[in-house]
């Protein structure tokens, strides 16, 4: 599985998007990382709203999902009132079982590069602060802490605290 495809996620594509992101809920919570993703926490719905106010974007590959992406450009709960200079990753997901090592890495590259395209300079995201092994995940990734949010709403939950972590990705990281 080494060629990855990249597209928009549609509507026909809900079910697949609630079930890889359980399935990640279930892995994480099988690795012993608690306090991030719930199973059955995001329905349908979630990424309904998502599409209509960003983007959700899946990875294929051999005919199969490898991963998902949700890519806003703003996000104020965690970054507060922005110049539109950003685009902020969300939620990035791979297929455990279906994917070689390094596809999360190939994930966010592709997230970065559309970030460029759009003429922004930062790909940003956060992180629950709590979560060390996944902090570090984006610190090797080459994205830097930028700040912290305590108390960030959540969908369907408690609030939680967040490391907020930026990386360029200016217009050149645009092309391929």
């Amino acid at each position: 599985m080494n060629d990855l495809c990249f597209r928009l996620a549609a509507e026909t594509d809900l079910a697949t998007l609630v079930r890889l992101r359980d399935d990640a809920a279930r892995w994480m919570l099988a690795q012993g990382i608690t306090g991030q993703w719930e199973p059955g926490q995001l329905d349908q719905d979630h990424f309904r709203r998502t599409m209509a106010g960003g983007e959700v974007w899946l990875a294929e590959a051999d005919g199969r999902v490898a991963g998902a992406w949700e890519l806003w450009w703003e996000d104020e709960d965690a970054w507060g009132p922005q110049p539109p200079v950003a685009g902020y990753v969300h939620r990035l997901t791979i297929a455990r079982g279906n994917v070689q090592p390094g596809t999360g890495r190939l994930l966010l590259r592709a997230a970065e590069q559309r970030i460029a395209a759009k003429g922004r300079t930062f790909a940003r995201l956060d992180c629950l602060a709590g979560n060390a092994r996944l902090n570090s995940y984006y610190l090797n990734a080459g994205y830097q802490v930028v700040g912290h949010k305590a108390d960030k709403p959540q969908p369907g939950g408690a609030p939680k605290s967040f490391t907020l972590l930026e990386k360029a990705c200016g217009p050149a990281a645009g092309s391929r």
